[in-house]
């Protein structure tokens, strides 16, 4: 079983940057697929990145292509969420999934970290 723990939410203004990490616990965390979600007051949870095991492939929603990066770090089974250029609109609950799949569908991730708070404000 793996565990998941975000950090590094916050509240920054819009235009302004941050970065979360989402680290794991256990030895086969390089075996999953790794995926950042956010929900927002209100609306459904949506997908925003996910990175392969190898960290070789990325997808990203197309809300936050070419503003944010993920990538990941085995040797330190942590993964990070670079967010550049944030906008209030990226206001959300964020949180890291992992899944033997690669998807994009919450639905296929079996484990999931407790969320970090990200408020943009305008």
């Amino acid at each position: 079983q793996v565990q998941l723990v975000e950090s590094g939410g916050g509240l920054v203004q819009a235009g302004g940057s941050l970065r979360l990490s989402c680290a794991a616990s256990g030895r086969t965390f390089s075996r999953y697929t790794v995926g950042w979600f956010r929900q927002a007051p209100g609306k459904e949870r949506e997908f925003v990145a996910a990175v392969s095991r190898s960290g070789g492939s990325t997808l990203y929603a197309d809300s936050v292509k070419g503003r944010f990066t993920i990538s990941r770090d085995n040797a330190k089974n942590t993964v990070y969420l670079q967010m550049n250029s944030l906008k209030p609109e990226d206001t959300a609950v964020y949180y890291c999934a992992i899944t033997i799949s690669w998807t994009i569908d919450d639905f296929n991730y079996n484990y999931w970290g407790q969320g970090t708070q990200v408020t943009v404000s305008s």
